[in-house]
């Protein structure tokens, strides 16, 4: 009797332990009865049919990466690069998962490797190199299409190296450099035309300005010779005097100037230019009249004509003795 009712004890154990499930939290079990799908048990407490009812499963509900391993892939212009990377997938449907496919992991591996080449191979080298986004999406929306009927969506698929081969690599290396040369030799060729320019600006603004100083000169020197022309029309030599004088001083002045010039020998008599000088000082006495004695101008002193023409050795005129 004691006997039986330890047995019924163990047995009443046993079911208890076979019937309660616990599911954590992340996953869900497939549990089959008689070796048909019964139900999907979601985490927390379950209890399911003891001796009837199993676990067929224990889906993982969390998302998952998967490993691409390294492939060769020959490009649409014939090119041979590796490849590699990763993708990320998340079981949706726990049911669709278990019996559509045989084992999840390794089917989403191998589709993924299959689409990679795929898809690298109908693309150019430089398609290739500078469009990685590109590639990203196209594998995705293959992938998760295929992987539609099985319960499971993929989330992102990333390359994470693409390796060319070396002679490539270093022919790309001399394309760079050749490219980066050819670039830096226009802005050089920019720059030297800006400057040429600049140059040609400035020389022009520069003849400009110079040509109008030499026009404004020529009028000025215009504008003189017709004033002293009027003059000597009226009867007066004096303004045409003082012109020739300006004119004579500074030739002579000109001549002294000269940077190599150590002896300045003059074909001329000292009395002309003293009488040059006189004539100058005369016209400026006339120009600006002062008082003399007993009301009498400059023009009416016999002594300022005397200063002004002291003969020719500079000397009292010759009545004055």
């Amino acid at each position: 009797m004691e006997l039986l009712v330890v047995a019924s004890l163990a047995l009443v154990v046993v079911i208890a332990a076979t019937s309660v499930r616990i599911v954590p939290q992340g996953f869900n079990y497939v549990v089959e009865r008689l070796g048909r799908y019964q139900e999907t048990l979601e985490p927390g407490l379950n209890v399911i049919v003891p001796l009837v009812s199993s676990i067929r499963a224990k889906v993982d509900m969390r998302e998952t990466v998967v490993d691409v391993p390294e492939q060769s892939v020959i490009t649409r212009d014939n090119a041979a690069v590796s490849a590699d990377g990763v993708l990320f997938f998340q079981v949706l449907d726990p049911r669709k998962a278990t019996y559509e496919i045989t084992n999840l992991q390794i089917a989403i591996q191998t589709l993924s490797m299959t689409t990679l080449r795929t898809v690298m191979g109908s693309m150019d080298l430089d398609e290739l190199l500078s469009q990685r986004e590109t590639i990203n999406v196209a594998i995705l929306k293959a992938v998760d299409e295929a992987t539609n009927s099985w319960g499971v969506r993929v989330t992102r698929v990333e390359l994470r190296d693409i390796s060319p081969p070396d002679d490539i690599v270093q022919s790309m290396g001399r394309q760079l450099k050749a490219e980066r040369e050819r670039r830096a030799q226009i802005l050089e060729a920019d720059a030297e035309k800006e400057s040429q320019i600049r140059i040609a600006q400035g020389k022009l603004e520069a003849a400009k300005l110079e040509a109008e100083a030499r026009e404004r000169l020529a009028r000025a020197e215009a504008e003189a010779t017709r004033m002293v022309s009027e003059a000597v029309a009226a009867g007066s030599t004096q303004a045409l005097n003082y012109f020739i004088g300006q004119k004579y001083v500074d030739a002579l002045a000109t001549l002294a100037a000269a940077p190599n010039l150590k002896t300045l020998i003059l074909p001329i008599e000292l009395s002309s230019v003293g009488a040059t000088v006189a004539g100058i000082g005369e016209l400026i006495r006339h120009a600006g009249p002062f008082a003399g004695p007993a009301g009498r101008t400059g023009a009416d002193d016999p002594q300022a004509r005397h200063a002004a023409d002291p003969g020719p050795w500079g000397g009292r005129p010759a009545g004055d003795a």
